[in-house]
């Protein structure tokens, strides 16, 4: 399975334009992958659910599968901020990120499995460590290593997110470092 194609989106809003100063403010601060994906984290909080945040264009989904809009990406390559619209059943593939992320859900919910990668004899397998239902509203923060987790839209209702990585996805393709085929707990 690979992952979902990056889509561009159209223009800007003032509210994204603000929050993407914020956020470059706290990327240029320097700071280790952890504390900066949990502060960037406190950045997009505010913003969430406010109806100036998006485009209508922004929030375009695909009906095949969950869909990325590349809203901005940092001339330096030191992160980029996208938006990923989910209907109703669509998922990732269990996977972990080339850097940091933090993520904030705008409309509806994201139920996320997190796993930790365990040795089984010659090989590895997932063991999932944690559920956890990410509410509109609601942040969260990840740095690698022990960034594994799937996400995934259970609702009945279109589901909006904002994700800030630490890389430019837009020259890397993607945000995902790799994909994990491994026996996994379900």
């Amino acid at each position: 399975m690979t992952t979902t194609p990056v889509a561009a989106a159209g223009p800007t809003t003032d509210r994204l334009r603000a929050l993407v100063t914020a956020i470059r403010g706290t990327v240029d601060r320097g700071l280790p992958p952890g504390p900066t994906s949990r502060l960037v984290a406190e950045r997009i909080a505010p913003h969430l659910g406010a109806p100036d945040l998006l485009t209508p264009e922004q929030c375009e989904p695909d009906p095949a599968r969950y869909r990325q809009h590349v809203v901005h990406a940092e001339p330096d390559g030191s992160f980029s901020v996208v938006v990923i619209v989910w209907l109703p059943g669509q998922a990732t593939p269990i996977h972990d990120h080339v850097a940091w992320c933090a993520t904030g859900v705008h409309l509806g919910e994201e139920h996320e499995r997190r796993y930790q990668l365990v040795p089984d004899g010659p090989s590895a397998r997932l063991l999932a460590t944690e559920d956890v239902v990410n509410r509109a509203g609601e942040v969260a923060a990840l740095a690698p290593p022990g960034d594994i987790h799937r996400v995934r839209n259970d609702g009945d209702g279109t589901t909006l997110s904002l994700h800030v990585y630490g890389a430019d996805i837009t020259r890397l393709g993607t945000s995902v470092r790799r994909l994990y085929r491994l026996p996994a707990d379900r």
